[in-house]
């Protein structure tokens, strides 16, 4: 079976002030095309599909128009992330055919999405987790592990009456606990503990206890995929990522994936193959730790498909094609993203900047930060525009300079000699004569103004 995993498209985001959407659009239509192209069986879009939680009506169009052409030619299985309203994005989900699959209420997690291949033969399982928020999360999973699971919060894996839910735990594993109980004569479960690790792990529960039952009595074995929108440990963020943060914490072990969260059926469901993360807008896969290489799933960051910071500006953005079999990942490959923007920084004095070494940044296709170094000469911002016209930031790093002189600004200090030794200091030299009378008459035009009353 053959699966695209895309994520955190961010419709309706800005570039420091470039609207995305023709770029977005040009990525729509490359994502129809590798569908096709390749016979892909389903799209797993894993969160972050907006960019906020109220999208402009453009951004709402675009999705609308991406996910009609994608059902056309294939299924599509989608999750909000922490950027989306999951109540927005999931509204009618219910309603919607089995080539569209919206998958944004956290009491759903445990139920498995059983995908055909193209003869039609049942050929893999998702289970679709949305972005899980540990402060609404920690409160909405509970119930839900009690009636599924009998379990505890404050003992993972254990019925409320002492006995496994199936079988035992696993040994020596320390219970995720710690989280407030409930009230005195309660029959509300308690809180599970107030983390994205403790949610994580929580709904990774129930998708175990619910692909030991899809699997169980099956002649071959159906590979088992996730999509879960977190801050895996040992991923490379970006700056343009949000803060997730939560208790101080925002990230979650990779070996929550191989033990399904503290599971007791971690071993008897047969494992996860793949998880189809998002939020890390770099593209790449979390390395597992030594004590686990090549026992847990492979975790998998598509990336964001449009370079959404500077920083980003090294990162090849691509989707991820996947092949799934029986025994799991058979074939893993990176399709890079058509790029009709160059992001760009360049970084330089003066003139280096205008030197052939920074040709190929000036091209309309770029988009540009400029970082000055040294002397920044008068106009210089307006003579870098003209240089490259996709100038979009402008940073200028100022000669270090000595240890500062301390001035004392007093009623009886000279405004226009404080002034003067303002821009010296900052611009790492003297003002040259014609600064220093355009300070002078500045300063005498607030005189006059002040003395005319007006």
């Amino acid at each position: 079976m053959r699966i695209l995993h895309t994520s955190d498209w961010h419709l309706g985001r800005t570039f420091h002030g470039r609207v995305l959407d023709d770029d977005h659009a040009a990525f729509i239509d490359h994502l129809v095309t590798l569908a096709r192209e390749e016979s892909v069986d389903a799209v797993l879009v894993a969160g972050d599909v907006y960019d906020r939680a109220l999208p402009p009506a453009a951004a709402v169009s675009l999705l609308d128009e991406a996910l009609r052409r994608l059902t056309e030619v294939t299924r599509v299985v989608l999750t909000p992330g922490n950027h989306d309203s999951a109540r927005r994005l999931g509204f009618a989900a219910d309603l919607m055919t089995d080539r569209l699959l919206i998958r944004a209420r956290a009491a759903h997690v445990g139920c498995g999405i059983v995908l055909p291949d193209a003869q039609g033969r049942e050929a893999a399982v998702v289970h679709a987790l949305p972005y899980l928020d540990p402060d609404a999360a920690r409160q909405s999973l509970p119930p839900v592990l009690a009636e599924r699971l009998g379990e505890r919060p404050d003992r993972p894996g254990r019925r409320v009456d002492g006995q496994g839910t199936r079988g035992s735990r696993e040994p020596g594993r320390a219970d995720l606990g710690g989280g407030p109980q409930s009230a005195a004569g309660s029959d509300d479960p308690p809180l599970l503990p107030r983390s994205h690790e403790a949610v994580v792990s929580a709904a990774l529960r129930l998708v175990a206890a619910d692909l030991e039952r899809t699997r169980s009595g099956r002649s071959q074995r159906l590979p088992s995929l996730v999509m879960a929108h977190a801050f895996v440990v040992g991923g490379r963020a970006s700056e343009s990522e949000r803060d997730i943060r939560v208790g101080g914490v925002d990230a979650v072990p990779a070996q929550v994936f191989s033990t399904a969260g503290g599971s007791p059926l971690a071993q008897a469901c047969g494992g996860i193959d793949y998880v189809a993360l998002g939020h890390l807008h770099r593209p790449q896969e979390v390395a597992p730790s030594p004590r686990e290489a090549g026992q847990g799933p492979r975790l998998v960051y598509p990336g964001s498909p449009l370079a959404l910071s500077f920083e980003e500006a090294d990162a090849t953005k691509s989707s991820v094609l996947l092949d799934v079999g029986p025994c799991g990942v058979t074939a893993l490959e990176r399709v890079p993203v058509p790029v009709r923007h160059h992001v760009r920084t360049v970084e330089g004095t003066m003139d280096e900047l205008l030197s052939p070494a920074t040709q190929d940044a000036t091209g309309t296709d770029s988009w540009v930060r400029v970082v000055l170094r040294g002397e920044r000469p008068p106009g210089a911002l307006a003579t870098l525009r003209t240089r490259f016209p996709g100038l979009l930031a402008f940073h200028h790093e100022a000669p270090a300079p000595g240890l500062r002189e301390q001035v004392g600004v007093t009623a009886a200090a000279d405004p226009v000699e404080v002034a003067t030794r303002f821009l010296a200091d900052v611009a790492g030299r003297p003002p040259d004569q014609a600064e220093r009378l355009a300070v002078q008459h500045a300063y005498e035009a607030v005189l006059a103004q002040q003395r005319s009353g007006s």
